[in-house]
């Protein structure tokens, strides 16, 4: 034994195996020894009858340790043999083995459980395999075992989408034996008991539910056809499926061998490694150099948002959905109460998914206090500003919050791209105001960039970052720049997009290029969502900053002079039914034709890499400025950003990993002949060149920061 596993033994000699691996019992390197050797005394001592593993502290086991994968794929011939002969160990033990799982039996942790004779649970446990999560699949016999307590639709759902399953569900499903209410480890125990007479049925014997040839047929078809649309480009999922198939056709041990090459062919995919990347950089985010841990927070039990719009309104939805009561002011009557109906409709839409119970709506909403002044914002602990993105009108905001709130109160803006220290300058307390950009919707979206003026405290800083957690937000600290970070990087993408529209590519060409490369939605329909205007509007405001004789894109401003603003209008890049369903428009076609020939710019051919390399290389090439300058604290960091705010995809890691697994050196030689070609806006990043000839990656300058830290 050593100091991850205890072993002791009940009065009537029941043995108690506790894993005490905090925080969350991972099953890192000594935990499945502990477990092996406690198994191997259990056997020996003839006055044990039975035995019960439990997790100590707050959960049983939630998965393995995931640092051990990613040394795993470092050092490939030094693999070890893994959990499954701990697992058959626990399993051919002649006395019964019961697993008793409190907070969640997760991966490694629900195969854990799956090898023991009987499972039994605390009400709010829950079990899963969300291996899919992290590219992979279960590797310790999870897709032979799972299959044979809970049926093939059953294992299928939870390998491939990853979610976990409530206790009640897992009993039902065949995965539990019982819900033991009250004391865990007593009911465990006197479970252990009333079963130490019996046979202990092992897992891998049960067949009853692995189903025939002919039943599982149509079963495993529309599970790869679900995963396919559902979970396009991923292979893990299909691994999955293809893992849990051989649990019905082969016996139990080639069932085994079959699952271990699937689960290394997903282990050294490059789709893996990126979402376990993001997997860290998610927790990574967190850490501010010169804002440490200890940093004091201020308490924020109360809120307000000014301005009740499509921002204002998912924003007051975020804070009412963590708890927290909010104001949400309007300037007028009818624009208040198209705000609160538009929330009102959103919970609607939530309660219909069964995201939302209606009790849950109904106490949310009580949250939320609809005001068409000032009055109260005096008690609150923070304001956010939503307002129209005008400096004038912002700025008129923050000079009435600086004399309406209190001392300490945090000010907020939701800006996305307008200075956050000219904003502050309206007031005389620049320490308390930061920027909290949301991304739309609000109340969807995980992303929240906190902007940092040169002014904004370090206390303020920490509590909008614990805050974020608190929202369900991932925050991620960003410096004030125009745009910030992600809608920095996102206008050289646009940019790109329109100009290959300019230069001869359909608009349907270019965004299938860039949603077959994995993106949620191509650039041009992603401005459609967003509006048109929105970018036409910005552009104008900063023209004066544009230098004479660069080229810029013009074709979307004249569709927005059109009055073709996207969805909103029906009509913008694409045309819209009722349903918003985009269609081609052959008007744009013929437009941006004409138009281009007017401008004198060549039309050809564009194959779809290169509209993928112009659009992904130029976030790669803004996001390398961005770190350079310092307005970014990590590559990670844009990352997570792309990942959670913009729809990049989770499984090609965030722009900056992709640049490093494609290579600096050809993504430096791609953006270096797009200089030649089409000029000074495409002139390479210096931190790109650099790290290019040194032959290194933005990952080893993060790893460089961690170090020097």
């Amino acid at each position: 034994m050593n100091d991850l596993v205890q072993l002791t033994r009940s009065h009537d000699n029941i043995a108690v195996i506790t894993i005490n691996n905090p925080p969350v019992n991972a099953l890192s390197p000594g935990v499945p020894e502990g477990i092996s050797e406690a198994i191997d005394q259990i056997v020996k001592d003839e006055m044990v009858k039975a035995a019960v593993v439990i997790g100590g502290g707050r959960t049983f086991v939630a998965g393995a340790d995931i640092k051990e994968f990613e040394k795993m794929t470092s050092r490939p011939g030094q693999r070890g043999p893994g959990l499954l002969p701990l697992l058959l160990k626990i399993e051919n033990c002649s006395k019964p083995v019961v697993m008793a799982i409190h907070g969640t039996a997760l991966g490694g942790g629900l195969e854990l459980a799956m090898a023991g004779h009987y499972r039994v649970a605390a009400p709010n446990a829950q079990v899963g395999q969300p291996e899919v999560k992290l590219g992979l699949i279960p590797g310790a016999g999870g897709t032979q075992r799972l299959p044979r307590l809970a049926g093939v639709a059953k294992a299928l759902q939870m390998c491939t989408e990853g979610n976990p399953v409530k206790a009640q569900e897992a009993l039902t499903a065949g995965i539990l034996d019982r819900i033991i209410d009250g004391d865990l480890l007593a009911g465990a125990i006197a479970f252990a008991r009333e079963v130490s007479r019996k046979p202990a049925p092992k897992t891998r014997e049960r067949h009853h539910k692995l189903g025939t040839l002919q039943q599982n047929a149509p079963i495993f078809a529309s599970a790869r056809d679900t995963a396919r649309k559902k979970q396009r480009n991923l292979i893990a999922p299909l691994a999955a499926i293809d893992a849990i198939e051989a649990a019905t056709k082969l016996p139990f041990e080639e069932g085994c061998q079959a699952e271990a090459r699937l689960f290394l062919d997903c282990l050294y995919s490059d789709q893996s490694k990126a979402l376990i990347h993001i997997f860290f950089g998610e927790r990574e985010v967190a850490k501010i150099p010169d804002v440490p841990k200890e940093t004091p927070t201020m308490p924020v039990n109360s809120a307000a948002v000014v301005g009740a719009g499509t921002m204002g309104g998912g924003i007051a939805m975020v804070f009412a959905n963590a708890g927290i009561p909010v104001l949400l002011k309007e300037v007028d009557q009818a624009a208040l109460d198209r705000g609160l109906a538009n929330i009102q409709q959103n919970y609607a839409n939530s309660v219909k998914r069964g995201r939302f119970s209606q009790q849950f709506v109904e106490e949310r909403l009580k949250l939320i206090k609809p005001t068409l002044d000032y009055h109260d914002f005096g008690e609150v602990d923070m304001v956010i500003e939503a307002v129209f993105e005008g400096m004038d009108l912002k700025k008129e905001v923050f000079r009435e919050l600086d004399r309406v709130c209190k001392q300490g109160a945090i000010l907020a803006t939701n800006t996305s791209t307008l200075n956050i220290d000219e904003i502050a300058s309206a007031t005389s307390r620049p320490e308390s105001v930061v920027g909290t950009h949301f991304f739309s919707p609000a109340n969807v979206m995980r992303l929240l960039e906190i902007v940092r003026g040169k002014a904004s405290g370090k206390e303020v800083i920490a509590t909008c970052m614990q805050l974020a957690k608190k929202l369900g937000k991932v925050g991620v600290l960003v410096g004030n720049c125009r745009g910030f970070v992600g809608n920095r990087m996102f206008h050289p993408y646009v940019r790109e997009s329109v100009f290959l529209v300019e230069e001869g590519a359909s608009v349907e060409a270019v965004d299938k290029a860039l949603h077959d490369f994995g993106m949620a939605m191509g650039p041009l329909a992603t401005g459609d969502l967003a509006g048109l205007d929105v970018g036409w509007r910005i552009r104008k405001e900063y023209r004066y900053l544009e230098k004479p004789g660069i080229r810029q894109p013009f074709a979307g401003d004249r569709l927005c002079e059109m009055g073709r603003y996207g969805q909103k209008t029906g009509a913008g890049w694409y045309k819209y039914d009722e349903n918003r369903r985009p269609i081609p428009d052959a008007e744009v076609a013929a437009l941006t034709k004409r138009w281009s020939v007017e401008a004198c710019i060549p039309q050809r051919q564009i194959s779809a890499d290169e509209i993928t390399d112009r659009c992904i290389y130029a976030l790669v090439n803004e996001g390398a400025r961005i770190l350079q300058e310092g307005y970014a604290l990590r590559a990670v960091d844009i990352d997570i950003i792309y990942v959670n705010g913009y729809g990049f995809p989770a499984y090609r890691g965030g722009p900056m990993w992709y640049a490093d697994t494609v290579g600096l050196k050809k993504v430096y030689g791609r953006i270096s002949e797009f200089h030649r070609v089409h000029g000074e806006l495409w002139e390479p990043a210096p931190l790109l060149e650099q790290l290019a000839a040194e032959g290194k990656m933005f990952a080893d300058l993060d790893k460089q920061k961690v170090s020097a830290a």
